[in-house]
């Protein structure tokens, strides 16, 4: 059997348009700014791909759905993740797991972990994890300006 680790990193800044909805994890944080970006700019679905992509030797998201592409304007996230996923596998690996830390200030994830899991867990098809982190003030983060987003991913075949 042959493992490998990926690792995958994500930021946006969050948007200032009314109608911009936050999506975490493929789940909707009603009432919070959304973030900036090309597709529905779900910081810790990117990074999950990320990692993924990364375990896989198949480069990164922006290689895949790069947001140069009008295709991809305004995408869902799960579905891109999703789509990963069946990369991997298609390039013969098979994901164990992956492990996301999201840091932000606002929204607090903990009463939509469980729902954020099983959207992610159900796009890989494999256990997906996700952990809320603060930046406890510093910098850009900190300053409540955006969410960035961690992720390692392993795969096997």
């Amino acid at each position: 059997m042959t493992v490998r680790v990926g690792q995958g990193f994500d930021v946006h800044a969050f948007s200032d348009a009314p109608d911009r909805v936050l999506v975490l994890g493929g789940v909707v944080f009603e009432g919070e700014r959304g973030l900036v970006g090309h597709s529905d700019a779900d910081v810790v679905a990117h990074a999950c791909a990320d990692a993924l992509l990364g375990a896989a030797g198949l480069g990164d998201i922006g290689q895949h759905f790069p947001d140069t592409d009008p295709q991809w304007a305004g995408a869902d996230s799960i579905g891109l993740l999703t789509e990963v996923a069946g990369r991997v596998r298609a390039a013969g690996w098979e994901p164990g797991n992956v492990d996301c830390a999201v840091v932000c200030e606002r929204p607090k994830l903990s009463p939509r972990r469980d729902a954020m899991q099983q959207r992610l867990t159900t796009a890989v098809g494999a256990p997906v994890t996700v952990k809320g982190n603060r930046a406890e003030g510093l910098g850009a983060i900190g300053r409540a300006e955006g969410i960035a987003a961690f992720a390692v991913a392993v795969v096997s075949r």
